[in-house]
């Protein structure tokens, strides 16, 4: 099951789907227009540093409209800067980062459990608030189906959290060991480490009682045991021999749950969480008699390190000075920064409304300045004895592959200010 670390106890549609083999693709999201491509005259204005935005992308031969998943709707929280990431698919590019990471793990299972694991990499990110949240028993009153946590396309679907959206309806379909790896989406803050856009894989194993019986284990320690060995050789696969120690969690959809750390440059790194998984899955998806572990990991995380890449923006550059740097099937290759530009950073301070929070913020400051915001900080805030809270805000703004005019950063400052004081119902100071 995939981790959430922003989703704090989570591993990381009425369908409007056609069906392809059981699974939705990419190449059967439905329904979307089949229009030509065109690009928004509104945006072919914009700077140069703004990419502009398709009205409709082309994923797999399948035209997706931008009036599917963006709309002036109060239901619907889809910005064009998410909708523009949608079939990019960074993790199917062999050369890059996260490529080769996902073939490295994929190599690790198919030499130790001899092709035995089926792989999906290409499943639709748009799906049912029942498959995100319900299918894998997140808790109604969860934290991360609210607005300000995920992104909803309408109240019925939204784009995944985690690529564990996708497990029941494997399960559904007879598969019974399993990877799978996807972009995700999450609202949240702005600083090196966080994105609303990354990358998950799952791994998924079902037993049969003739699994276990033999043992002499029950079948949950069978599961755990199995599981345990598996990603102790995966993390040794693709760190080498380093120490290794497992902590109890909890997430609501395995039963024991761990997370897998590693002592990795004089620090304990967390790899991943796993667990195995709650019976009410299996039942709920025709294996009552059956037993199954799942993990999950954030590709970025790991590649971060493995890699050695300081800020997670650079995963989405096509400068060839970040491009060039990585070959297909060569895992660890260090990263040598290219860019020295310095930061510019800016102050706002606003009185905040009971409705503030700050992904919203985050939110706008992304819409306007796109990647060129390097981190979104909160360095001061107080109450008066009128009641009334002021925060404080500063925000760096630095490109990865040049350097930004002042006019450039004052006057994406003056309309970061004109839209948090409109979109937000605060009070700027």
């Amino acid at each position: 099951m995939v981790i959430s670390s922003v989703h704090a106890t989570l591993f990381a549609r009425a369908s409007f789907f056609c069906q392809s083999n059981g699974l939705r693709s990419f190449r059967s999201c439905l329904p979307f227009s089949s229009s030509a491509a065109s690009v928004s005259t509104r945006n072919l204005s914009q700077k140069k540093w703004r990419q502009p935005v398709l009205s409709v992308l082309d994923v797999g031969g399948v035209k997706i409209s931008r009036e599917d998943v963006v709309r002036d709707d109060p239901t619907n929280n889809v910005p064009d800067n998410i909708f523009s990431k949608l079939g990019v698919q960074l993790h199917r590019r062999d050369e890059h980062p996260l490529g080769i990471l996902k073939n490295a793990i994929y190599e690790y299972f198919d030499t130790n459990y001899s092709n035995k694991f089926e792989k999906f990499d290409d499943l639709c990110p748009i799906v049912s608030v029942k498959e995100n949240f319900d299918d894998v028993l997140v808790p109604e009153d969860h934290v991360s189906r609210s607005y300000n946590d995920t992104y909803y396309v309408d109240p019925q679907t939204v784009l995944r959290c985690h690529t564990s959206a996708h497990q029941a309806e494997l399960l559904r379909s007879g598969h019974t060991h399993f990877l799978v790896t996807g972009d995700v989406y999450r609202r949240d803050s702005i600083d090196s480490t966080h994105y609303p856009v990354f990358h998950q894989m799952e791994g998924f194993r079902v037993f049969s009682p003739e699994d276990w019986e033999a043992s002499g284990m029950d079948a949950t320690l069978f599961a755990a045991t199995d599981l345990k060995k598996c990603l102790e050789g995966l993390a040794s696969h693709l760190f080498g021999a380093v120490e290794m120690r497992w902590v109890d969690t909890y997430f609501p959809f395995t039963n024991p749950s761990f997370e897998l750390e590693i002592y990795f440059k004089e620090n304990w790194l967390e790899v991943l969480g796993c667990g195995v998984t709650e019976q009410e899955i299996l039942k709920r998806n025709g294996k009552p008699n059956n037993v199954a572990w799942a993990f999950g990991l954030g590709l970025e995380r790991l590649a971060m390190v493995l890699f050695d890449i300081p800020d997670i923006r650079l995963f989405w550059s096509n400068d060839e000075r970040f491009t060039s740097q990585f070959c297909k099937g060569q895992l660890g290759v260090k990263f040598k920064p290219f860019s020295k530009y310095p930061p510019c950073y800016k102050d706002m301070s606003f009185w905040i409304s009971e409705s503030f929070t700050e992904n919203n913020l985050c939110e706008v400051v992304r819409g306007i300045a796109g990647d060129l915001v390097e981190e979104v900080q909160l360095i001061d805030n107080f109450t008066n004895k009128k009641g009334m809270t002021s925060h404080c805000y500063r925000i760096a703004y630095r490109s990865m592959e040049r350097s930004l005019t002042d006019e450039e950063i004052n006057d994406l400052q003056w309309k970061v200010r004109e839209q948090v004081q409109d979109k937000l119902n605060v009070v700027l100071r």
